[in-house]
């Protein structure tokens, strides 16, 4: 009984000593418990802390950027305002200025047209003081015409009128001159062109080419002959050299002389056809050959005279004008230029009221001179004058002969008028004619000769060198040196070079600004 009462007490102490250690380990595992829900709770604040600081720092920085871009938006207003009442201000500047300048120019205006009324007022009372004396003088005429005669009075009256109408006649004088100069220079102008389109003559350009066809280069060893002897008799019997080169089927002859030239050619011709070449045979055809080139030449000046209209010539110049057909000038045939001459002169006479057949016969002889020109001595007009002279042409045919190209003063109307003809003919387009060397070789000349003059920059040579424009530096060429260089540049041109017709000179100087806005 002991026992049990024992033992239950054991395990009453045993039970209650459980309990106790089951309550104490409860109470440490709710400690536990609590301490990781307290330090959970704990960290959930502190992120709630950190979130919520955050926010509010989010927040203020938001609100200081709104402020920010409210102070901007309100600082770039007034800007705006501050720009704009400064264009304002300026605006008002300009227009005060205009304004000022405005009076400023009414006030000098108006001091002009003072100064003006002063000058005015001036002026009228010298006029005032003028009339004064001249009513006194006027008075004083009357008061002595009133003790004149009738025939005193009627002289004073004609002297007066005459002092009046001297002005006046001066006047009407000068402007009738003018209006005659001008009526002069539209029928010049007139009678010009219509004699160029009446003679519409067609023109070639012929050069004279003196060379002679061989069958085969075995007739030039003929032609030289054994030692060279045929060619020396052909060539003292002639007057003229003759070229045998390496050129195929061709021989050329070469001389001064244009007539002795046709003869050699014609003359060899025929010692080709007929085969017999030896001194004796060439003496005889060079002697027939020149017997009927002089018959030759005669037909020529014949039919040159019948297509002119000019009868009665004497026969020596119908042999010097047949010679013509053999002379070129500039590549022009003397021969045609002289009967296109002769035309035109003859025209523009009948046109003016001057007797055609006359114009005519002096156009027609006017170059006659160079038939015979390296025969005489002198140029062409001084011979042509001498051989019209010596063969009984007029006056007028003589004067026109010297004093076509103005060596002399003109004071004959058939004169003037076949330099007029001259000059037509020879600047009639298609009338001359250069090889391209000898063209492009005048055009250089002339270029050449004018960069040739200090200041000169450019010169070009235009319109088939009748024109040099020269351009020069307007730094060192004052616009007097510019004229002056004009006229030495002219002068130049006339000592140094050789041309046909005139050359114009043109000096241009020009001065240029640039500037750059940026």
């Amino acid at each position: 009984m002991d026992g049990t009462i024992n033992g239950s007490l054991i395990g009453v102490i045993l039970g209650m000593a459980g309990g106790l250690a089951g309550t104490y380990v409860l109470g440490r595992l709710r400690a536990q418990t609590a301490r990781g829900l307290a330090d959970q709770i704990v960290a959930s604040a502190s992120r709630e802390a950190d979130a919520i600081r955050l926010q509010a720092d989010l927040a203020s920085r938001e609100a200081a950027l709104r402020q920010r871009q409210e102070l901007e938006t309100e600082m770039d207003r007034a800007r705006k305002e501050a720009r704009e009442q400064e264009r304002q201000l300026e605006k008002r500047s300009d227009l005060l200025d205009q304004k000022m300048e405005h009076v400023e120019r009414k006030e000098r205006d108006f001091e002009a047209q003072r100064r003006t009324i002063a000058e005015k007022n001036e002026q009228l009372l010298e006029r005032q003081q003028e009339v004064q004396q001249l009513i006194a003088e006027q008075r004083e005429a009357l008061h002595r015409i009133g003790r004149m005669g009738p025939d005193e009075a009627r002289d004073l009256l004609l002297s007066r009128v005459r002092e009046e109408l001297a002005v006046d006649v001066g006047t009407l004088i000068m402007q009738h001159e003018a209006a005659a100069r001008e009526t002069c220079r539209e029928k010049a102008r007139e009678i010009l062109t219509t004699s160029i389109q009446r003679y519409a003559a067609s023109h070639t350009a012929e050069v004279t080419v003196s060379t002679v066809d061989i069958p085969s280069d075995e007739m030039k060893g003929r032609i030289i002959g054994r030692e060279g002897r045929n060619i020396r008799a052909f060539e003292k019997a002639t007057g003229v050299d003759v070229i045998v080169d390496d050129t195929p089927g061709v021989v050329v002859v070469t001389g001064f002389d244009s007539v002795r030239r046709e003869i050699a050619k014609v003359a060899l011709e025929k010692l080709i056809q007929d085969g017999r070449i030896h001194p004796t045979r060439i003496e005889e055809i060079v002697e027939e050959t020149r017997e009927e080139m002089e018959q030759h030449i005669r037909k020529l000046g014949q039919e040159a005279a019948r297509e002119a209209d000019v009868t009665g010539l004497h026969d020596k110049l119908l042999d010097y004008l047949g010679r013509l057909k053999f002379r070129t000038s500039y590549s022009q045939n003397v021969l045609r230029h002289s009967i296109e001459v002769g035309f035109l002169t003859g025209m523009m006479a009948e046109e003016v009221g001057l007797d055609g057949a006359l114009g005519r016969r002096c156009g027609l002889l006017h170059d006659i001179g160079k038939a015979a020109d390296h025969e005489m001595e002198g140029g062409h007009p001084a011979v042509g004058a001498e051989l019209t002279r010596r063969y009984g042409e007029g006056p007028e045919v003589v004067h026109a002969a010297l004093g076509h190209h103005d060596d002399l003063r003109i004071d004959r109307p058939y004169t003037v008028l076949v330099a007029a003809a001259d000059a037509i003919s020879a600047s009639r387009p298609g009338a001359r004619r250069e090889t391209l060397d000898r063209y492009v070789r005048r055009l250089e000349d002339l270029e050449a000769l004018a960069l040739g003059f200090p200041g000169v920059e450019h010169a070009y040579a235009i319109q088939a060198g009748r024109e040099v424009r020269v351009l020069v530096d307007s730094q060192r060429v004052d616009d007097a040196a510019s004229a002056a260089l004009c006229r030495d540049v002219a002068r130049a041109i006339q000592e140094q070079l050789t041309y046909p017709g005139e050359v114009k000179v043109t000096v241009l100087r020009e001065t240029r600004a640039v500037e750059f806005a940026r």
